[in-house]
Formats: structure tokens, C-alpha cells, sequence
């Protein structure tokens, strides 16, 4: 506006109006500004405080310093960055021009720490295990391998943290807990990532109800932080995270869904034939648990949108829980599933090392390839000094705060994914 100019500063406190006029900062200082300056420099500028006749706080500029010059331009102004794949690829800038995408990261902070807060408040102590292993364990899934100079042999990128968990409660520790990534070496979809955080925790002397309780209120108190409730818009509608949730057994589900009764044939011929019946693709070489995994995935899961508490699994589904004592077909484990997708995992923990060793080592016969799982020796061994009877749960992070900010797509929660080479 011929000798005055107007400039939008922006920091994390907000936003504020530079005026600057020829006659306050001199001619050769005012033509320099508006030669040099562009969108996205950062400059710093000093001045008394005043409104315009629009009343917008305004900083009258009498010094200003160019603190960062940017060499490339910021995405187009009114529609910032669009493209899904440089969102990714440029996080800096979709933060930096998208408001959502910042608003996003700020409350996946606000989700973790609300998280640490509960189990804090709950006695439970925060550590910190191995993320390079010698044997991985506590899951069933292919690992990253990398070469450990210095021991001369490979070790292993973690799939899980809950072999060295439970080797605290042997140390006696009653309820610890970590927040830690975790890398599996699979595909990539918009509910899975190889690297991945996750939260574990584990109680001594507590049991599935008491792991219950505790899923409920750690993804309450989180939806509380973020939202100010717990009932959640998604997708066109709302989740109610309120507890109590819905509960549903592993048979009922798959009764309902697959028309197949566990306790009437649970014979691999009987999960074949299911599958065939109902369209879902099988590999005949497939052992029980897979089938029924595939089963529970392909049918089951899609339905369960309100926040609802899987359990009462089959015992061949998991080596690590207790049976159920009134049927040992059945373990004492859960899954709580939201919008479809896997939210949390929690287990009454098998103690006993006798039939620990057996089921690890039916288990490591059973699966062969990527769903190989060795048998850990150093575990078994902490185990025969004595584990408390424990309850444990594993809750996803990242699918936590896809359910809590409505996004259907995992890359939208994690700061910088991992992508494929430009070229």
C-alpha cells in the first residue's frame, strides 16, 4: 500500500500483523524488506503494539532481522499441501501449512502422556528393554535382521517387549510398563506399519477382568484429554468410548459371522471348509490357528465398530495365556476391536514354565517361514525361578490415536513413515 506493507508473523503462540512503514524504518531498510522477504522466512521484529482501524493487533515494526532465509517456496497459499504421498514424504510441510495435520500430532502427544498419567497413578513403574534382541519373541511375525559387530552374530529388531516384561516380574516388580516402537517386517496397509509404537504393561496378581477394566479406562482417560469426552466423532458418526464395552465371545463371533460352531467341529477340515463357503482364500498347508486367524480377520473384524471386547480364544491362537479352568480349549485372552481394526491384546499370563516350554515348542513346530517363532531358552529359564500370576495387555499407539482423531489411515498418526525410494 505504497509506502506501508503488511506481513502475517506466526510462532507457536499464534499469529500476529507486522506493519511496516517506510517512515519508521527508513527508506533503504523498508525497500530492502520487501526485496528480500518471502513466505516462510523467519525474521524477528520489534515494536510497540497497536490495532488498525480493522482492529487487528498489529506490531508497528522499527527493527526487524532476518533470522533463516527460505531457499524454496511454501505450498500454495489457500490450499496448502494436498498431494498424499509428498504429505508424507515433506512432513514439515504438511505441519507446517496444514492445521489439522498439527492439531493431530499435538493431541497424539496429549494421548500418550495421558496414558503414562493412568498407569502412574496406578502404581505402575515405566522402563525401558532391549530393542536389539538375541531371540525374538511375543508375537508371531518375521523380524528385521541386523549384524551385531561387536558380538559377532545377528541379532534382531524387536517384535515385541513382553518376553523382557515378564522377566521384570520375576525381578519382582508388580506392575511395570513401557511405551516403545516395535518393528515387524510385513506389509504395509492403512492399519499396518512395520514400525510401530505400542504400549505394554504388566500386573502382578491381577487377571483378565483387572486388564479389562484397565483397557477401558486408559482409552477413556485418552479420548477425555483430546476431546473433552468420550464419545468420539469418526467417519460420519461417533464412538462411544464410555465404558462399559460391548463383549462377545471368539465362538459367538465366529458362529454369527462364519455360521461355524467351535464346539460342535473345530477340525482343520471343518475351518476349510468354512473359509470355502464363505469366499476367504486359505493355503491347505495353514495350521489351525492361522486358519482361524484368517477366519476372525476376513469375517469378524470388519463388524465390530463400536468398541467391543473379543475373548474366550481358542488355546492354539496364543502360547503365552493361561487356559480357561472351567475349558481348557479356551484361553484366559481378549482383543478389543474399534472401527474394525485391532485397538489392544490382553492375557491372563501363563506362569507355568512346564507348559510354557511345551506350548513354545508346539508352537515353533507348527509354524514354519515368516510365522516361525523360536523358543526363547534365557525366558524359560527366568521362568523356572518363578513368575507371579499376571495380567498383561498390549495396546496399539498408533491405532489409539487413528480411533481418537478420525483417520482411517495409519501413516496420518506416525510424524514420518517410511516410503519407497522416489525412484
Amino acid at each position: 500500500m505504497g509506502r506501508t506493507s503488511f506481513a502475517k508473523l506466526r510462532d507457536g503462540s499464534g499469529e500476529v500483523q507486522l506493519f511496516l512503514n517506510q517512515q519508521a524504518l527508513g527508506k533503504d531498510v523498508y525497500q530492502g524488506a520487501l526485496d528480500v522477504l518471502d513466505v516462510g522466512d523467519f525474521v524477528s521484529a520489534g515494536g510497540p503494539l497497536f490495532r488498525t482501524r480493522t482492529g487487528e493487533p498489529s506490531v508497528r515494526v522499527e527493527r526487524l532481522q532476518v533470522a533463516a532465509k527460505a531457499l524454496r517456496p511454501l505450498p500454495e497459499k489457500w490450499h496448502g499441501l494436498q498431494d498424499p504421498e509428498l504429505r508424507f514424504r515433506q512432513r514439515y510441510l504438511d505441519i507446517l501449512t496444514n492445521d489439522s495435520v498439527r492439531r493431530r500430532f499435538e493431541a497424539r502427544t496429549a494421548i500418550v502422556s495421558a496414558l503414562r498419567r493412568v498407569l502412574d497413578s496406578h502404581g505402575f513403574l515405566e522402563v525401558e528393554t532391549p530393542t536389539l534382541q538375541p531371540v525374538y519373541g511375543g508375537g508371531a511375525a518375521e523380524p528385521f535382521v541386523t549384524s551385531y559387530a561387536a558380538l559377532n552374530r545377528d541379532y534382531y529388531l524387536r517384535i515385541a517387549d513382553e518376553l523382557y516384561l515378564k522377566r521384570l516380574l520375576v525381578a519382582g516388580y508388580e506392575r511395570v510398563y513401557e511405551v516403545c516402537k516395535n518393528f515387524r517386517n510385513e506389509g504395509i496397509d492403512s492399519s499396518h506399519c512395520p514400525e510401530f509404537t505400542m504400549l505394554e504393561c504388566y500386573q502382578a496378581f491381577g487377571d483378565l477382568a483387572d486388564m479389562r477394566e484397565l483397557a477401558q479406562r486408559l482409552v477413556a482417560t485418552a479420548a477425555e484429554a483430546v476431546h473433552g469426552t468420550t464419545r468420539v466423532q469418526f467417519d460420519g458418526g461417533a464412538l462411544d468410548f464410555t465404558p462399559p464395552w460391548r463383549r462377545l465371545t471368539y465362538r459367538d463371533a465366529l458362529l454369527a459371522s462364519a455360521g461355524l460352531d467351535l464346539e460342535a467341529d473345530a477340525s482343520a477340515s471343518a475351518l476349510h471348509e468354512a473359509a470355502r463357503s464363505n469366499g476367504v482364500t486359505v493355503d491347505p498347508s495353514w495350521p489351525r490357528a492361522k486358519l482361524l486367524d484368517e477366519l476372525m480377520k476376513t469375517l469378524v473384524e470388519p463388524s465390530l465398530v463400536e468398541p467391543t471386547v473379543l475373548e474366550r480364544y481358542p488355546a492354539e491362537t496364543s502360547p503365552l495365556a493361561k487356559r480357561c479352568p472351567d475349558d481348557p480349549r479356551y484361553i484366559e485372552r481378549f482383543e478389543v476391536f474399534v472401527n474394525g481394526m485391532e485397538l489392544a491384546n490382553a492375557y491372563t499370563e501363563l506362569n507355568d514354565p512346564i507348559e510354557q516350554r511345551a506350548r513354545m515348542e508346539e508352537q515353533a513346530s507348527a509354524r514354519h517361514g515368516a510365522d516361525a517363532t523360536p523358543v526363547d531358552e534365557d525366558f524359560l529359564l527366568a521362568l523356572e525361578h518363578g513368575m507371579p500370576p499376571a495380567g498383561g495387555l498390549g495396546l496399539g499407539v498408533d491405532r489409539l490415536v487413528m480411533a481418537l482423531s478420525g483417520t482411517s489411515n495409519i501413516r496420518e498418526v506416525i510424524l514420518f513413515p517410511q516410503l519407497r525410494d522416489r525412484s
